[in-house]
């Protein structure tokens, strides 16, 4: 851990040049055909293999660890460009998967570039973190210092049971680490440079990558924007802020559409009422808030109608969404890459009142406060210490948001463009959602223009809803 903050620390300068990692050297990947996905209508279209690394990349001559990586092969490789590596962001998804998905990036990127993605730690197919089962928990809005003891006790129980059912890698499973990773898959597939598309947490493995790695990046879109300098306060109120952002449009949108299932009625006033019955329904989280919070990233406004209104007759249905190992993996991911921490009932409070102050309506953001809930257990400072962006060595970067974002603020990604000014470029899509690029034409055109042939807008652009 000690190392891993050594290294985080050095990114701070942005002075010295990329090197190899010295003393190590990756074994080219042996491609074989990909496992069929038993949850997916199709077999995969590319083929896959593994990468192995340093569990510690302070010690590459100690234990390692196997990454999955798979590739969709560029489909006329008389013209091809190099690697385009994705990541699909979570933490939890799989980006080997991702990868070989069919549809996600347009016919002449996928002519052009190999399509690679690798599972980072703790995802997929890559050293999996699953954390046993702790109980029932304690509410997370503590009302007074014995509840909030009671979640810390819980929290520091399910954070160190999770840590000791996966060790090692979770001591070595933060974004930091995973940028080093990410250069190792680089050299095992025989690249100078790699082209690279992040979307929402795969946008801080981008700008970790592009911070020590900057003269290996080709070209780099990041969707979705993740600020690494967010400290506590900002990080639980901008995305509180954003939600309530997100709703007002879901409201306004109901009353100008007949097909909305609150059409002709004050949504506004609706939604308390709402979220009193879902109080009184026996759940840890109020999920009808936490239901329409996901019907936000789409947004699929019909569904966030139908469940509010089903709500309000008495009818709610049942039913969760969210399958893969996010919960887990947040916990050496998130609490190590963020200083989510709060050590007292005080403190709690005064950031819980600002919270709700920002985003009364859905009582602050579902996700930063869940996040920060659940590192209250993680002791010590985070690992990969949260700082702002510097990428000199960089080429320019195409910055990708929504304006109405619930899960990465249009202020996140605004203060990383005014961090690295210099070799960024922001296209702001002025709608609601979460993820940019396959929105429509504009999104698509432009980053797809700039992939392939280098040419990033020359000034920041919008694109419609």
């Amino acid at each position: 851990m000690l190392g891993t903050v050594l290294a985080s620390a050095l990114l701070l300068t942005g002075a010295a040049p990329a090197v190899a990692e010295a003393g190590w050297t990756p074994s080219p990947i042996v491609w074989t055909a990909c496992p069929d996905d038993p949850d997916s209508p199709a077999p995969p279209d590319g083929e896959c293999g593994t990468v192995r690394v340093p569990l510690d990349w302070n010690a590459p001559a100690g234990p390692s660890i196997e990454l999955a990586v798979a590739r969709h092969r560029a489909t006329d490789s008389a013209h091809r460009l190099g690697v385009l590596l994705a990541d699909l962001g979570g933490p939890g998804s799989s980006n080997a998967e991702f990868a070989v998905s069919p549809g996600f990036f347009g016919p002449e990127v996928q002519a052009r570039f190999d399509v690679v993605g690798f599972d980072v730690r703790g995802t997929g197919r890559s050293a999996f973190i699953e954390c046993p089962d702790t109980g029932p928990a304690p509410g997370d809005e503590p009302a007074g210092p014995a509840e909030f003891a009671a979640l810390r006790e819980y929290s520091v129980k399910a954070v160190s049971e999770c840590r000791a059912r996966n060790l090692p890698v979770f001591d070595h499973a933060n974004t930091a680490v995973n940028a080093r990773d990410m250069d190792a898959v680089r050299r095992a597939l025989g690249e100078p440079r790699i082209s690279y598309l992040g979307i929402s947490y795969g946008t801080l493995l981008g700008q970790q990558y592009a911070e020590r790695y900057g003269d290996r990046v080709r070209a780099m879109v990041l969707d979705s924007v993740i600020d690494h300098s967010a400290g506590l306060e900002r990080f639980l109120g901008d995305r509180a802020a954003a939600a309530d952002g997100v709703f007002r449009r879901f409201a306004a949108w109901c009353d100008r559409t007949t097909t909305c299932a609150l059409h002709g009625q004050d949504v506004l006033a609706l939604w308390p009422r709402a979220l009193r019955i879902a109080d009184g329904l026996p759940a840890r989280h109020n999920w009808l808030r936490d239901r329409v919070f996901s019907d936000m990233y789409g947004p699929d406004w019909t569904d966030a109608a139908q469940v509010i209104a089903d709500t309000l007759a008495g009818t709610p249905p049942v039913g969760t969404r969210f399958a893969y190992n996010y919960a887990s993996v947040r916990l050496a991911v998130v609490c190590q890459d963020f200083d989510l921490r709060i050590r007292s009932f005080a403190r709690y409070s005064a950031l819980h009142a600002e919270e709700l102050r920002r985003g009364p309506l859905m009582r602050g953001s579902a996700l930063s406060h869940g996040e920060a809930m659940a590192c209250l257990g993680v002791p010590g400072p985070p690992a990969n210490l949260p700082h702002r962006l510097s990428i000199p060595r960089a080429p320019r970067i195409l910055l990708l948001n929504a304006r109405d974002d619930p899960a990465t603020p249009y202020a996140w990604a605004l203060a990383v463009h005014r961090q690295a000014a210099a070799n960024t470029t922001l296209l702001t899509y002025e709608g609601a959602g979460h993820g940019v690029y396959p929105r429509n034409t504009c999104t698509r055109s432009a980053a797809d223009r700039y992939l392939l042939t280098l040419a990033a807008p020359r000034h920041d652009i919008s694109c419609p809803a």
